[in-house]
């Protein structure tokens, strides 16, 4: 299973981004997805994550802005960046809990992609 992470780039403040994440290989189906970010000299920090059942949550910085969404069908998640700060500046890792088979699961990790917000 491999979790690719894709979308990243410059914008400047106010500017918007959106990131994918998708999933594949072979695998019996993907649980709660996550978005995380790790800006420079900080820990990462979970910045939202999305049941398979679509229900959404985020961390208080963001909400308002950024909005989390998945295509099942696809098995792509995404993060739609709003209202960009330079805050948000950090690398953008997506996460997985994805059922390898129908008994047992196992966390996966995308290779990040960088946002710069800048003017």
């Amino acid at each position: 299973v491999q979790l690719q992470a894709s979308g990243g780039g410059l914008a400047q403040p106010g500017g918007s981004l959106r990131l994918s994440c998708a999933a594949s290989g072979s695998f019996f189906s993907i649980g709660t997805m996550n978005w995380y970010r790790q800006a420079p000299g900080k820990q990462r920090e979970l910045v939202a994550h999305i049941t398979d059942g679509g229900s959404a949550n985020y961390i208080d910085s963001v909400k308002g802005r950024f909005t989390i969404s998945r295509d099942n069908a696809k098995n792509t998640m995404y993060l739609r960046m709003n209202s960009l700060k330079p805050e948000d500046t950090a690398v953008y890792y997506c996460n997985a809990w994805v059922l390898t088979t129908r008994w047992s699961g196992k966390d996966f990790w995308g290779q990040g992609t960088l946002v710069t917000v800048s003017s």
